[in-house]
């Protein structure tokens, strides 16, 4: 049987105060959340001043990149590119740039998704936090 690494709670603390710390840095209210590699929700953040519906879209990002073992922007550029038909994936909801997997002994044992600014910066707050790993 083989074995594998998974998240911690104190991981995922670190993350989120990492991921919540590169946020403030630059002013970016945002919402964080942190998924396992099944992408269930471990952890929920909304910063004061982010939208509502940020609380909606990081979850679906984290979870888009967990199940499918790569950045949530790959679908994004997939379905920009014309391919259209991704948009009825099943448990896909969050096909948008700002879902980061965390790889570890290549590996993924979850996946970061933030949401609040634009695209490049969620990416941005989001590899900040697994960087604490």
């Amino acid at each position: 049987m083989n074995s594998k690494p998974v998240l911690t709670l104190d991981d995922v603390k670190r993350i989120a105060a990492a991921a919540e710390a590169e946020a403030l840095k630059n002013q970016w209210a945002v919402t964080i959340a942190i998924v396992d590699d099944g992408g269930h929700l471990l952890w929920l953040q909304r910063l004061d001043g982010a939208a509502p519906i940020s609380s909606h879209i990081a979850p679906g990002k984290a979870r888009t990149a967990a199940v499918g073992r790569r950045e949530s922007k790959v679908y994004e550029d997939m379905i920009n590119q014309g391919r259209s038909a991704f948009l009825s994936a099943p448990t896909l909801e969050g096909m948008l740039e700002g879902g980061v997997p965390i790889l570890v002994q290549g590996q993924c044992v979850g996946a970061v998704g933030v949401s609040g600014v634009k695209s490049s910066e969620d990416v941005q707050v989001a590899k900040a936090g697994i960087a604490a790993l």
